[in-house]
């Protein structure tokens, strides 16, 4: 690897972090979109800086973006508290107003400078270590990771100090109002820092890829665990393996670096997405063909405690009164002998005691639905698993 493809890399990770710690408290918000709507209307603040400045590189268009983003969730909110639309609705009406000044600004009075919307939205990583920082004359590394790289330990920084403010304002508003904590502060700060972390990022890698890097990261881990600090600590690995992976598959295709990792993530996502031990497709769906088999079983058991002629407890009868299907019908037998809570003699089906004492549980729990008697019965269904 040369010193390039290095310091690409190195960008690429620090956006990723830097994206993934605000992006994970967007996502338990459910404010997700949130972030993308930031990340175009923030260009009337850009364009507004740049007239102020007459410079891209100055930090107050940094200062004016994060102040338009701010304004974008303050009329974000303002619109949904109304009550006449939601908040997905509210978020298409705001920013794309926000961003159709900022390109009716840039078409009215920036046509004779380099300010346009592939240059304030696209960013391009290959481009980002020929952009450098000197100081007195001394080359100090790419201007991106600097300023990625500030971002991120002010972020760092910010949730070390307010992590405990951040958590209980996330989960439970009204305890941390209670606590003195001010979640309408919280809430602003935690978009404030949204805010910075999209501009200071996409002159690097684009506004696309900062919605990604905000959002996919967080998404796939809250696929994997419930636990705050855990899913930081995935949503920010997640987001360096996607850049790194990302930046290695658009070299190996000579393709664009912002489209491979935004592929990546989705790949990654796609994966967990479909193998999680608990919130992944594939064990729901185990999960509910188990649940659809121990009701079945449920259903059995209860028939041969009401009925105690043989002709009712034939198994050829079974199929036909239950209406199951042989191999539905035999799944349900071998379970129910399995966990010996049936006998069988000459084909005909009775309860064990074991059986007999589960049955009259849950006939019990149907007559009362006490909440007691349904905490035994799960335990009892647990018998069945498997």
């Amino acid at each position: 690897m040369n010193s390039a493809q290095i310091e690409i890399q190195l960008i690429a990770s620090l956006v990723a972090i830097a994206c993934a710690i605000p992006g994970t408290f967007l996502v338990l918000r459910k404010m997700a979109m949130i972030s993308d709507a930031i990340s175009h209307s923030i260009l009337p603040g850009i364009v507004v800086g740049f007239f102020i400045t007459q410079d891209l590189n100055s930090p107050l268009l940094i200062l004016l973006a994060a102040f338009t983003g701010i304004i974008t969730v303050v009329l974000v909110e303002y619109i949904q508290k109304t009550g006449l639309v939601k908040e997905d609705t509210a978020i298409g009406l705001v920013f794309p107003a926000l961003f159709s000044i900022g390109v009716i600004l840039i078409a009215k009075n920036a046509n004779d400078v380099h300010l346009d919307v592939d240059a304030v939205l696209l960013g391009e990583l290959a481009f980002a270590p020929f952009d450098r920082l000197f100081i007195e004359g001394t080359d100090v590394g790419p201007k991106s990771l600097w300023i990625i790289g500030s971002i991120l330990l002010i972020t760092i920084t910010l949730l070390l100090a307010f992590f405990k403010e951040l958590k209980l304002s996330t989960f439970d508003k009204g305890l941390a109002a209670s606590l003195g904590f001010s979640p309408v502060i919280i809430h602003y700060g935690l978009m404030s820092v949204a805010s910075v972390t999209t501009v200071g990022a996409f002159d690097a890698v684009g506004a696309i890829l900062v919605v990604a890097l905000m959002i996919a990261p967080a998404a796939t881990a809250y696929l994997l665990t419930t636990d705050l600090k855990k899913m930081l600590s995935l949503a920010i690995g997640f987001g360096v393996l996607s850049a790194i992976s990302g930046y290695w598959f658009a070299h190996w295709l000579d393709a664009s670096i912002a489209g491979s990792i935004t592929t990546m993530l989705g790949f990654i996502f796609l994966i967990v997405f479909l193998f999680a031990p608990s919130k992944g497709i594939i064990a729901v769906m185990y999960r509910e063909k188990q649940q659809r088999t121990e009701v079945s079983l449920l259903t059995f058991l209860l028939h041969l405690k009401n009925h105690t002629e043989e002709r009712e407890r034939h198994v050829n009868h079974l199929q036909e009164h239950i209406n199951w299907q042989k191999v539905r019908a035999k799944t349900v037998l071998d379970l129910a002998q399995k966990n010996n809570m049936i006998t069988m003699n000459k084909n005909i089906v009775s309860l064990t005691n074991k059986g007999d004492t589960f049955t009259s549980k849950a006939i019990d729990y149907i007559i009362t639905n006490e909440d007691a008697q349904i905490e035994d019965m799960k335990e009892d269904f647990f018998l069945f698993r498997g």
